[in-house]
């Protein structure tokens, strides 16, 4: 029986953390869910503004949060961001792959470049970030939690995704190579693949591929039949799991991929 009691298990008092793209949606509510546990959060991210806001957000209910500018396709940017999360709050021991992108474009009218550019974005930044943050973890000592933010379309591809389906299926292929590597240095790598949530960029989306009058909940209804618990996720929704995975709770857990879709792939 673990010594540990509940508010131990999810305490991150003294930790710190790095969240890319946390500025605004998922990685948002995530920022704020590591913050309410006691990590201090550096929020990485191209949009320093909405940082900047998150962060005030978080100081406001009395959380630590710092702030960076950085490209998630930039091996310079993922390497300073690191030592700057080590700079601000003395460690990094959780770190969370959200930066994503995802363009609409059809097989036959896809190009190189659309291609590159969501590859780059979504899963070469997960690998080099993902490098950069284990150095640094192996360095200290203290292992830590690589969180990388897949997809169901790496397991359930939709139209007019067919690089972005890809990208995501390679971090969760890629989540599951870092976690063997890592394991004898106690760093776990998983990986959290989040199905139809509520956030301006699927609002964005829906846009493009649903050029109508109809509000995002009109459009989101369409989508609903084929998920058991009949609602949209909200980004707290996944962020609650990414909490479970940055804290000692999932200690023995690596490699592995949680499907957070309200049933989705059940129908």
């Amino acid at each position: 029986m673990s010594a540990q009691t509940i508010g131990q298990l999810f305490d991150l008092t003294g930790k710190g953390a790095i969240v890319t793209g946390g500025g605004e949606g998922i990685g948002k509510a995530i920022a704020f869910r590591l913050a309410e546990a006691g990590a201090g959060v550096m929020i990485s991210d191209l949009n320093i503004e909405t940082a900047k806001e998150t962060a005030k957000h978080i100081r406001v209910k009395g959380g630590k949060a710092a702030t960076t500018a950085a490209d998630a396709t930039s091996l310079a940017d993922a390497r300073r961001v690191v030592m700057e999360t080590i700079a601000t709050f003395g460690c990094l021991d959780v770190f969370i792959n959200n930066a994503g992108i995802y363009p609409a474009a059809t097989v036959l009218d896809m190009t190189v470049e659309a291609w590159d550019s969501v590859h780059d974005t979504n899963l070469r930044s997960v690998f080099f970030y993902s490098q950069a943050a284990a150095q640094q973890m192996i360095k200290a000592g203290h292992g830590g939690k690589i969180i990388n933010i897949a997809s169901l379309e790496a397991l359930h591809p939709s139209f007019q995704h067919a690089h972005y389906a890809a990208s995501k299926g390679g971090v969760v292929a890629l989540t599951k190579a870092l976690a063997l590597e890592l394991a004898p240095h106690r760093i776990m790598v998983n990986a959290i693949a989040p199905g139809i949530i509520k956030t301006r960029g699927l609002e964005e989306l829906l846009a493009t591929l649903m050029p109508t009058e109809q509000s995002f909940e009109e459009k989101a209804q369409l989508f609903l039949p084929r998920v058991p618990l009949y609602r949209v996720g909200e980004p707290d929704d996944v962020a609650k799991v990414a909490l479970f995975l940055a804290s000692a709770a999932a200690d023995y857990i690596t490699g592995e991929t949680i499907v957070v879709d309200g049933g989705y792939l059940l129908s």
